[in-house]
């Protein structure tokens, strides 16, 4: 298969995770996720992990996933070799537990930063680029592990993981760039 479709084929199906978290800042704030509560001295999650940004952001990755799936299902003829979501309803449950797991990862790497006495914010050079994908890519696998295999492992499918894995830094750090110049983080990064 063509180097350039499995790129952009992995790009493609990781976009509900990737858009999660910017949806979690985008609609966050409100009640924190721990309720303000503390282990071993230091707060669970922090401040920054809220129910409505947990929620939000889930709908926002699951939203974009759908939209996703409609422009697959009308358009998939013109690249022939894609590889996309597949058929339902394993394609919808992928973007369910990308989406989902894309947040839980994130909160676990607040978790860890929270237990290392890190503040809110305060930079974790790997932690922060990628608990967001090996929570997505986690969940994804325990639900649905032919489809990961599949879509990342399996055969030249590799290819599409390694493009997910340089490209997210990359990401990571414009989004935090532009969230910090709307005023939507306190932080570039």
């Amino acid at each position: 298969m063509d180097v350039l479709l499995l790129i952009a084929s992995g790009l493609w199906v990781m976009v509900p995770a990737l858009v999660a978290n910017p949806g979690a800042v985008i609609f966050g704030g409100g009640t924190p996720v721990d309720f303000n509560r503390k282990w071993k001295g230091e707060r669970v999650l922090g401040d920054g992990k809220t129910w409505r940004g947990l929620i939000g952001g889930i709908c926002f990755g699951v939203l974009i996933g759908c939209l996703q799936i409609a422009g697959e299902t009308n358009y998939a003829y013109l690249l022939p070799g894609f590889i996309g979501f597949g058929p339902m309803p394993t394609a919808l449950g992928a973007v369910f537990t990308l989406a989902i797991g894309s947040l839980l990862g994130d909160m676990c790497g607040a978790f860890i930063k929270r237990r290392f006495g890190m503040e809110r914010g305060q930079k974790a050079p790997v932690l922060d680029q990628y608990d967001s994908i090996a929570g997505a890519l986690l969940l994804t696998f325990l639900v649905f592990p032919d489809w990961t295999l599949r879509t990342f492992v399996l055969g030249d499918a590799w290819v599409s993981l390694l493009a997910v894995l340089v490209v997210t830094p990359l990401l990571h750090r414009s989004v935090n760039i532009i969230g910090y110049k709307v005023g939507l983080k306190k932080e570039p990064w």
